[in-house]
């Protein structure tokens, strides 16, 4: 009887002790799921800007995602030569010299900066129906071979992708839509994005991007 007394003590006090375990890994995985959900994207006037100027506080991503050769990449964020609006655009230089080898690169716009999907980041942006920007080339023709939202992956992954391409760029101001009809908008830290290649661009590319906005 004693020894079955013991017992019953001993598994009573196993199960006191895992309880608090198990609860915390039920609330991390409760806490992982609602976590998918990104921030309420503020739309001012049906807009939610990814760039409009330099340090505009209506920007909510930040060019930090450099990929690929990235050596290869140069970013100018207070471009003044012949803005689309306001200010300033911005100009990248891609080289296409191939620095580390991978023949290919691109910038994802993050939220916060940098976030490779290892921590929250990212907005709801639910309601919007399409992604619109604005685009030239230096001297045309230079082909950009995907811009596109979403795709980032990790412990906190977009909730979608779509994206267009390729497209070879004029010397004019050109605007460009990303239609968002049946796309998860729900978690989206990748902003934006844009890639592009060596075997498409030869001798590189200079071009420019501004006014970057989901519309609803």
């Amino acid at each position: 009887m004693k020894k079955a007394v013991w017992f019953m003590a001993v598994l009573c006090l196993g199960l006191m002790l895992l309880a608090p375990i198990v609860g915390a890994q039920d609330m991390e995985d409760d806490e992982m799921d609602m976590e998918l959900v990104g921030k309420a994207g503020d739309f001012q006037e049906g807009m939610f800007y990814v760039y409009k100027d330099k340090g505009d506080k209506v920007n909510h991503y930040i060019p930090s995602g450099w990929m690929g050769d990235y050596g290869d990449i140069k970013m100018d964020l207070n471009c003044t030569e012949n803005p689309h609006s306001g200010k300033n655009c911005i100009e990248f230089n891609y080289s296409a010299k191939g620095k580390q080898g991978a023949n290919w690169a691109g910038i994802f716009w993050q939220n916060p900066a940098n976030n490779w999907g290892e921590k929250k980041g990212g907005f709801d942006l639910r309601g919007a129906k399409k992604l619109t920007f604005w685009a030239k080339g230096k001297v045309g023709d230079e082909r950009i071979m995907e811009f596109k939202t979403g795709g980032i992956s990790g412990n906190y992954p977009d909730s979608d992708s779509v994206g267009i391409g390729p497209i070879d760029l004029t010397v004019d101001w050109q605007q460009y839509t990303i239609d968002l009809t049946d796309v998860d908008l729900s978690y989206i830290n990748g902003g934006f994005c844009w890639a592009t290649n060596a075997d498409s661009n030869p001798e590189g590319a200079v071009f420019y991007l501004d006014d970057i906005i989901y519309e609803k």
